[in-house]
């Protein structure tokens, strides 16, 4: 029966996906009928999922059937949580979005779903034919989110860059998997990692494997030097889509290999760190001058979220040999999905609303014709520039100090220089919305206040302020604190040494 309740968060998602899917066969059903019926299946796996939030714990269910490919433990649960909440935002801060653009039809919440299944799968993968069987299925069904609009050629245009690209790198992947079995004769991660540790003096091979699958890695994280395709695949997408890629998504793919850093291979961590290094230090650089440049805001945000990606990597490099750096990970993990699915989210609801492109110029004088729309897009954008009493200040925080503590004061500094870099292009559209007349008038009346986006984007602006300063202030209110939140990190992160 435990074996069955730790199960059941994917097996609800995939019932959704497939309820979803027969539903999308009658026309009776509409936009907000999926909506309705992917937030229920989401939440119930919330629920059942919390049951065992913050527990330490790790299991091999149904070993006859799974072997020990698939680990259920605090680690995973913890991800899964994180990927159910940033899907519920995506779908409930689009809802506006989903409403005005017709070709959004049922089949793409089904599709979703089917993608979060993948994601949730790569979780908890412990083995590498499981993880790419779930890499792909995630992928396969971003791709087809991301071309869903076939009579446009931009939606067509990035999806056929995403799939070539994301199929090559994917090569990558199972020729490094290969070339690891080669050497060891399993592809299990447990137990490459015990190989690795008797058989320390001949493992070139496995060096190489390793590093082809970093590829994969670094590609869909879009490090550089694989970020080219984030601009026009991130430009080309639905703006939901774009959302979603740059951040539950991400989630996903940090999930598996932030445990294959920690838990199998630590002992190649002397042999990546220079490349982390140089790899964080381009990756900074490279998307700060990216953002820079950029006019669209879909594609500054785009450009941004590589910057993110460089301090990820830093904090990569700060993980200590126990992994203790590793809440750094996670907790930014988390600031950046709520401020990049509230900025990204509420683009969705302007476009919805208004049908403009969206550049720096289209949001002058926003602040005097939505107020409320501009006070949340600035909450969003101080969080993701880290300025304090935002929750994205705390994620670079620990991040910033783990990187210093563990000897990389010179990233370190680097980092925060490329922060100071990204204040100009968030507060120049912060400027835009207070300090500049609008030069074509947006009618009150084209928004909607009595959407549900529109108290959704409400509630992500509130959880990033209670995770910069709202825990010390509203104290009373029963949710759970930045406090209790890096020892249930701490807890998952333990989860992987038992």
């Amino acid at each position: 029966m435990n074996s069955l309740l730790l199960i059941l968060p994917m097996l609800s998602v995939l019932i959704g996906a497939l309820v979803l899917m027969f539903m999308s066969m009658y026309e009776t059903f509409k936009i907000r009928h999926f909506i309705t019926v992917s937030v229920i299946a989401l939440l119930i796996a919330v629920l059942f999922s919390v049951g065992h939030f913050g527990d330490l714990y790790s299991e091999k269910l149904f070993p006859i059937i799974f072997g020990d490919r698939i680990l259920f433990d605090s680690y995973a649960n913890l991800f899964s949580v994180l990927l159910l909440i940033g899907t519920i935002f995506i779908i409930l801060v689009g809802e506006s979005y989903a409403n005005k653009k017709t070709y959004l039809k049922g089949e793409f919440y089904s599709i979703m779903l089917f993608s979060l299944f993948g994601m949730m799968l790569l979780a908890h993968s412990n083995e590498l034919i499981t993880a790419y069987i779930a890499f792909e299925i995630a992928s396969f069904s971003v791709y087809i989110m991301v071309g869903f609009n076939s009579e446009d050629g931009r939606r067509v245009e990035a999806m056929f860059k995403y799939l070539v690209l994301g199929s090559f790198i994917g090569v990558f992947f199972l020729l490094g998997t290969a070339l690891i079995y080669g050497a060891t004769g399993t592809t299990n991660l447990t137990e490459i990692s015990i190989y690795m540790q008797e058989n320390q003096e001949s493992l070139s091979l496995i060096y190489i494997g390793l590093t082809m699958i970093l590829f994969t890695f670094l590609f869909k994280i879009a490090a550089f030097p694989f970020q080219s395709w984030v601009l026009d695949v991130y430009r080309g997408s639905p703006v939901l889509i774009t959302a979603y890629m740059a951040s539950v998504f991400k989630i996903a793919i940090f999930a598996l290999f932030l445990r294959i850093y920690i838990q199998d291979f630590s002992i190649i961590r002397e042999l990546w760190e220079p490349i982390f290094e140089t790899l964080t230090l381009l990756t900074l650089l490279v998307g700060t001058w990216m953002a820079l440049t950029q006019t669209v805001i879909k594609r500054m945000l785009a450009a941004s979220s590589i910057v993110h990606t460089g301090y990820l990597l830093l904090a990569f490099l700060a993980l200590g040999e126990s992994g203790k750096g590793s809440y750094a990970i996670v907790f930014y993990l988390i600031a950046y999905l709520l401020s990049a699915i509230g900025a990204f989210g509420l683009i969705s609801h302007i476009i919805a609303q208004t049908k403009v492109k969206v550049t720096y110029d289209d949001f002058k004088g926003l602040a005097h014709e939505r107020p409320y729309l501009a006070a949340m897009m600035t909450i969003f954008l101080l969080s993701l520039a880290g300025i304090p009493s935002t929750i994205g200040f705390m994620g670079k925080f620990y991040v910033f100090t783990e990187a210093i503590q563990s000897g990389y004061t010179l990233l370190a500094t680097l980092a925060i220089m490329a922060t100071m870099a990204s204040i100009y292009y968030y507060f120049k559209l912060i400027a835009m919305m207070y300090f500049y007349s609008s030069d074509k008038e947006i009618p009150l009346q084209t928004f909607d206040d009595k959407r549900i986006s529109t108290y959704a984007i409400g509630f992500l602006g509130l959880l990033i302020i209670w995770g910069g300063i709202g825990s010390i202030v509203v104290f009373f209110v029963p949710i759970p604190s930045i406090d209790e939140i890096l020892v249930i990190t701490q807890t998952a992160i333990a989860s992987l040494f038992i």
